[in-house]
């Protein structure tokens, strides 16, 4: 107790997985769901709260375009933990055509599924103008097409939707929804209609700590949340050694480089060095993107959690984790799981 208030342990944080469901050089998309599954069978039994893919469009390495089927898959191959989109990126989809399909996802695994909503639209430009044909949406439609997504579930039919258009099956469900960000937008639109909110705070660091001041300052309770809930997104490679750790986790390196030139490839397997790879200039860049994710054995890791609840007080944690062999993979999740149980 500090001051009367009590400090967040880690034991007291939930946590989940975001998965991209990545494709490995070397491998198929069929390899990526069949290890996406058997993971999400062990965070279930390692005790994840969540499991969430997420939806991109026109990249080599990522699988989980068709993001609605991945999580049905999971789902059917699960038994208890709670598996949704980590996000769906609502601009590219017509709203009714999202309850629908959560409508039936939440009817054939009731209580178990999360809707988690992105504003972005998770792929370049080309794909973006073919995913939006006849949508007219750039994405800055996305609060009202949010209200009108959310009119489909509303029994009473409160809300933007369209006159007689009903969501069959999504009706009457009781689904989650989150609004998921990387800057400020989301954020105070998560706070205003008193909906949970999660931070990519893997990829877009610099913003972290002011969105969830927006969204907690912003906070209006509601039907859905009575007060501010934040869940932090985490880059996290764990490993016997932070040696291991550190060479496991350029597998990732190597894909946010690509993704800093511009360009979209399979997670590449890790290297000894980066060295030789980047320049000096993209170096500091990426070790910027970085700054909350973390690689090391399990003591380095419980030193930088430990910072990162102090600084943020976040309410849950999400782990993306891209490591390239599918058994280190598991191996670095249940470390974490077994911090997260122990500290």
């Amino acid at each position: 107790m500090t001051g009367g208030i009590k400090v967040k342990q880690l034991r007291d944080i939930p946590i989940s997985v975001l998965d991209l469901a990545p494709i490995k050089e070397g491998s198929t998309a069929a390899d990526s769901f069949h290890n996406t599954l058997d993971l999400a069978r062990h965070a279930e039994e390692w005790g994840y709260k969540r499991y969430w893919l997420a939806e991109h469009h026109n990249m080599a390495g990522v699988a989980s375009s068709a993001t609605s089927l991945v999580i049905s898959h999971v789902a059917a191959g699960t038994h208890s933990i709670r598996v949704g989109s980590g996000g769906i990126m609502l601009s590219n989809h017509a709203p009714l055509m999202i309850a629908e399909q959560f409508g039936t996802l939440e009817s054939l695994y009731p209580g178990r599924i999360d809707l988690g909503l992105g504003r972005a639209p998770g792929s370049d430009q080309a794909a973006s103008r073919a995913l939006r044909r006849g949508l007219g949406s750039d994405g800055s439609e996305f609060p009202e097409q949010l209200s009108e997504l959310r009119a489909y579930f509303d029994p009473n039919g409160a809300g933007s939707r369209p006159l007689g258009v009903r969501a069959v099956p999504g009706e009457g469900l009781n689904i989650p929804i989150w609004l998921l960000g990387s800057s400020g937008f989301s954020a105070q639109l998560a706070g205003q209609l008193g909906l949970p909110f999660a931070f990519a705070s893997h990829f877009a660091p610099d913003y972290l700590l002011p969105a969830l001041q927006l969204y907690r300052s912003s906070f209006k309770p509601s039907a859905a949340l009575s007060k501010p809930h934040v869940m932090v997104g985490l880059g996290a490679t764990a490993a016997d050694t932070v040696e291991e750790a550190r060479r496991l986790a350029t597998s990732q390196q190597q894909q946010f480089l690509n993704i800093i030139r511009g360009r979209t490839g399979m997670l590449q397997p890790p290297v000894d060095s980066m060295d030789g790879l980047w320049s000096m200039q993209e170096k500091a860049i990426l070790q910027n993107k970085q700054n909350y994710s973390i690689a090391g054995d399990p003591s380095a890791l419980q030193e930088r959690l430990l910072q990162i609840v102090e600084e943020t007080d976040a309410d849950e944690f999400i782990i993306a984790s891209q490591i390239f062999d599918h058994s280190a993979q598991l191996h670095s999740y249940e470390l974490i799981a077994q911090l997260f149980k122990e500290n």
